[in-house]
């Protein structure tokens, strides 16, 4: 079974067909399940509206099943930071990535942030190429 961790960033490539959307598109095909936390539909959500996307959302957000931890992070995120400074939101997508899986390498990463993409790469997330 292949889970697949999604940051805002690769399902924003998705719905404006940016870079790579058809490749990140490949990958939410052939996974099994579709994680993110729920800052995804916040940041999602205004990301259309400054982009002026006039469209029906919530079939993107369908596709998730949602991340909400029932406790603070602290131990997922200070492994993140020992691997690397990260803003607040790629910091809390990566330890919740964390929460979900236990053992990064058996949870697929997506996401277009290069310096998220590192650090994921580094807690031993399994990134597509």
């Amino acid at each position: 079974m292949t889970w697949a961790y999604v940051d805002t960033s690769s399902l924003v490539a998705v719905a404006l067909d940016g870079a790579n959307a058809r490749q990140i598109g490949g990958y939410f095909r052939r996974a099994d399940r579709l994680f993110s936390a729920n800052l995804l539909e916040a940041e999602f959500r205004a990301t259309m509206l400054r982009e002026d996307v006039d469209s029906e959302l919530s079939e993107y957000l369908s596709w998730f099943s949602w991340v909400s931890p029932n406790r603070p992070l602290t131990p997922e995120i200070r492994v993140v930071l020992d691997e690397g400074y990260l803003r607040g939101a790629d910091l809390w997508h990566l330890a919740c990535a964390l929460f979900l899986a236990g053992d990064a390498s058996e949870l697929q990463f997506l996401t277009c942030d290069l310096r998220q993409r590192e650090v994921a790469r580094a807690l031993g997330f399994l990134l597509p190429e």
